[in-house]
């Protein structure tokens, strides 16, 4: 048997303090949950606006590129498409929502400069250059949101799962605990308060036979 079940006013206070901290932890995790709920509605509703300009921006990338291959040839194209130097300037930092480390990148692509010259190329190369050039902006913005929402959704996991445990173990188990203890010492009090009163009679009725 648990000794902090014995009813005593020590296990009482103790109980009673632990119920009052197992419910200021639930509506802690409630709150936390709401908040990260909204956060991740928020991620969501961003992907699906920067997957939409994705597509879009892809749709122009790929019809330029396909009027550049016809007006400079595809051998043409594929050389320019060699020199345009790696791009390394990706940054990665991280924020905090309610505890929950979630990456934030910092990139600017600005103004990339030209890896061909103008003479023999096109008008059609420079828009395809240009749309995929968006398209790797939004990409990396894209990444870095679907990243945030997948951590996100298993912390809203974890959290309601601590949620649910203190809701419907913890709390219940220190009200129960509290209330049987009350319940026992009440009885206590009634039989010492009975016992008292007996004594009481006897000493009256002994004072009485004197």
């Amino acid at each position: 048997m648990d000794p902090n079940s014995f009813a005593t006013k020590g296990n009482l206070i103790r109980a009673k303090n632990s119920l009052a901290l197992a419910k200021q932890g639930y509506e802690l995790m409630d709150k936390k949950r709401n908040i990260l709920i909204r956060e991740l509605m928020d991620l969501i509703d961003k992907a699906e606006s920067i997957q939409n300009q994705i597509m879009v921006t892809y749709s122009v990338a790929y019809r330029s590129l396909q009027r550049a291959n016809i007006e400079l040839g595809i051998k043409n194209v594929e050389m320019y498409a060699d020199a345009v130097p790696v791009d390394d300037n990706i940054r990665m930092k991280a924020r905090s929502i309610m505890g929950v480390e979630i990456p934030h990148t910092d990139y600017e692509a600005g103004q990339m400069a030209l890896t061909y010259s103008l003479y023999g190329s096109s008008e059609s190369l420079d828009r395809a250059r240009g749309a995929f050039v968006k398209v790797k902006e939004l990409s990396v913005k894209l990444a870095a949101i679907e990243n945030s929402a997948y951590r996100l959704a298993t912390n809203v996991k974890k959290t309601q799962k601590r949620a649910n445990a203190l809701k419907n173990i913890t709390i219940p188990k220190y009200e129960e605990m509290v209330s049987t203890i009350s319940n026992a010492l009440e009885e206590k009090e009634r039989e010492e308060f009975s016992r008292l009163k007996v004594i009481k009679k006897q000493m009256i009725e002994k004072r009485e036979v004197k």
